[in-house]
C-alpha cells in the first residue's frame, strides 16, 4: 500500500490495534487527493518549518519533507515514531518526536525555521476524541509564535467541530470555541471530507480548517484570561439572557451582571450567540459593577 493511503490522526493509545483505533476515533486517510489539498493549503517552502500532528506512517510527512525546509513530526505512538525515524533517517531536515500534541510546548517553534523570513506551519489530521484540546493548545500558543513569524495551520477535524470554529455571530453553532479561536486566528472552513476518504469510514463527515494566526487580536483585549472567563461564562447557559448567563458563570448577582453588560453598551437581554468579538471584548474591558 502506498504511504499516501495510510495517513492517520494523533491518538493516545497503549498499542496499535484496529479495535483501539476505532474506539478512539482514529481513521486513516486513504485519499491521496485530500492529502495533497491539505498540504497545498499552506504551500510549504524551503524557508518554512512544518509541525505535523500525528504523522502515523508518514503519508503527509513525505509530501511535507519534499517541500518544506524543516519538518517536526509529533507522534504519540512510540512504535510508529520509531519506524518514522528509521524511514527518514537520511533526511536531516525531518525530526520525529515522541510527543502528545495536547501538552507539547509550542512556544519555541519560530526558532526552528530554516530561514528568518520563513513561516511556522502546522498540518494535522486531528482525531475526533482529542481534536478540540489539540486545537486550543495551538490557538493559545499562536500569538507568541506569530509575534516572531507568520503562523498558518491546516487542520482536519470532525465537520461539526470545524463548523463551530468558523461560525459567525447569529449562527446556531457559534459559541465559545468560535470566539476563542477567532480572537486569535482568521478561520475558514476550507473544504469538506466525506467518510469514504478514510479507512475505516467514520460515521460523520470531516472538514479541513484553514487558520492564519493574527499577530494581534482584531479588537482590544488587555487581559486574555479575563476575556476567556467572560466568553466561557456567557456561553455557559446559552439559552438564557447574556446577563443571566454571566451572573451564573462569573458568580455575581443578576443586578450586577446586568449593570456590567449595560456598562459595555450592550442590551443585557441579548443572548451570547448574537455578540461579536468586539462586544465580548467590551464586556471584558468594562470595570466590574459595584
Amino acid at each position: 500500500m502506498s504511504p499516501r493511503r495510510n495517513a492517520r490522526a494523533l491518538v493516545p493509545r497503549e498499542r496499535s490495534s484496529g479495535g483501539k483505533r476505532r474506539a478512539l476515533g482514529q481513521h486513516f486517510l486513504r485519499d491521496p487527493g485530500v492529502a495533497r489539498r491539505i498540504v497545498d493549503l499552506v504551500s510549504p517552502t524551503a524557508h518554512d518549518v512544518v509541525i505535523e500532528i500525528g504523522p502515523g506512517d508518514g503519508a503527509l510527512t513525505a509530501m511535507l519533507a519534499a517541500e518544506a525546509g524543516r519538518v517536526l513530526a509529533l507522534e504519540v505512538d512510540t512504535a510508529l515514531a520509531a519506524r518514522l525515524r528509521a524511514r527518514f533517517a537520511s533526511a536531516a531536515h525531518v525530526e520525529v518526536r515522541d510527543a502528545d500534541a495536547r501538552s507539547h510546548d509550542y512556544s519555541g517553534l519560530a526558532a526552528l525555521r530554516p530561514a528568518g523570513a520563513g513561516r511556522v506551519l502546522v498540518v494535522g489530521n486531528l482525531p475526533y476524541s482529542v481534536g478540540k484540546p489539540i486545537l486550543m493548545a495551538l490557538v493559545e500558543a499562536g500569538p507568541a509564535v506569530a509575534a516572531q513569524a507568520p503562523m498558518e495551520m491546516a487542520l482536519m477535524l470532525q465537520r461539526e467541530v470545524a463548523e463551530r470554529v468558523a461560525a459567525g455571530p447569529g449562527s446556531k453553532v457559534y459559541g465559545s470555541l468560535s470566539v476563542l479561536t477567532q480572537i486569535t486566528c482568521e478561520a475558514r472552513l476550507a473544504f469538506g471530507v466525506p467518510p469514504g476518504a478514510f479507512r475505516p469510514p467514520p460515521q460523520v463527515d470531516s472538514a479541513v480548517l484553514h487558520l492564519r494566526v493574527r499577530p494581534e487580536p482584531p479588537v482590544p483585549v488587555d487581559d486574555p484570561a479575563r476575556f476567556r472567563h467572560v466568553v466561557l461564562a456567557a456561553f455557559g447557559q446559552r439559552r438564557k439572557s447574556l446577563a443571566n448567563s454571566l451572573a451564573a458563570g462569573l458568580g455575581i448577582g443578576a443586578e450586577r451582571a446586568r449593570a456590567l453588560v449595560a456598562g459595555a453598551g450592550i442590551d443585557p437581554t441579548r443572548r451570547a450567540e448574537t455578540l461579536s468579538l468586539a462586544e465580548f471584548a467590551r464586556i471584558a474591558l468594562a470595570p466590574p459593577a459595584a
